[in-house]
């Protein structure tokens, strides 16, 4: 198992935030069923999706828990030159009230408009567990990553990020909108920081999510304000590792 290959696959799985989810058709057996889904990543790493009790794939889901995930690179003239991620995953109903409430708090930020139909129109929310990754660079480099090769743990999870990210939005603005200059990211919308995890942090920008890394891996809440201040007052990014879309 390459660990580099494992690090640019959990990169492309930070950035993206919208994936192709492929069940098993129960309308039409030994089909594969293709449909669009957000995703935001839980505690443990794995992706995160919030489906609707009447769709197909959730229908498909209740059959056969059997799934995968393609995310695909962003702004990209060359497609088959692209970096692609595809995880073969076992879906998991999420049913424990407090992991619900858990998922429900963090998804929120990355996608505020899910609140109301989460609520009103019977949403539930879904872990995907991973079984395998299929991780493709660029041509040539190619690699089968075993499940827990890619995904990692973010001890900020819960209060310990809601209240970083909440400290950011409502007092440090400037810092903020200095992150999205410093990157060359879109400035049509005002910016708010939506998850931190120990390698960097997800910027949300209008309906976009943006994320970025830290110039080295934080530990702890401390590591994680260093680097933020390191950034508020850097002129270029550390390191030129911003990974833009």
């Amino acid at each position: 198992m390459s660990v580099k290959a494992a690090k640019h696959a959990r990169e492309l799985l930070l950035k993206e935030y919208r994936a192709v989810l492929s069940t098993h058709s129960k309308k039409w057996p030994g089909f594969p069923f293709g449909s669009v889904v957000p995703y935001c990543l839980d505690q443990a790493g794995r992706p995160l999706i919030l489906i609707s009790r009447i769709a197909q794939h959730t229908h498909n889901l209740q059959m056969d828990g059997k799934c995968s995930l393609l995310i695909g690179e962003r702004g990209v003239d060359d497609i088959q030159a692209a970096g692609r991620l595809t995880l073969l995953a076992e879906a998991l109903l999420v049913e424990d009230v407090d992991a619900i409430a858990d998922a429900a708090e963090r998804y929120y930020r990355y996608f505020p408009d899910s609140r109301d139909y989460h609520i009103v129109h019977d949403f539930d929310f879904w872990v995907l567990e991973p079984v395998q990754w299929r991780y493709i660079g660029g041509f040539g480099d190619i690699h089968w990553l075993g499940a827990d090769s890619v995904p990692l743990a973010n001890p900020f999870v819960g209060e310990v990020e809601r209240g970083m990210v909440g400290h950011m939005n409502s007092d440090h603005a400037t810092a903020v909108a200095h992150y999205v200059e410093l990157a060359g990211l879109p400035d049509d919308a005002a910016p708010e920081l939506a998850g931190i995890d120990t390698e960097g942090f997800h910027l949300r920008i209008g309906q976009a999510l943006h994320w970025l890394p830290f110039p080295a891996p934080c530990g702890d809440p401390g590591e994680v304000r260093q680097a933020l201040v390191q950034l508020a007052h850097a002129e270029v990014w550390p390191g030129n590792e911003v990974i833009q879309v």
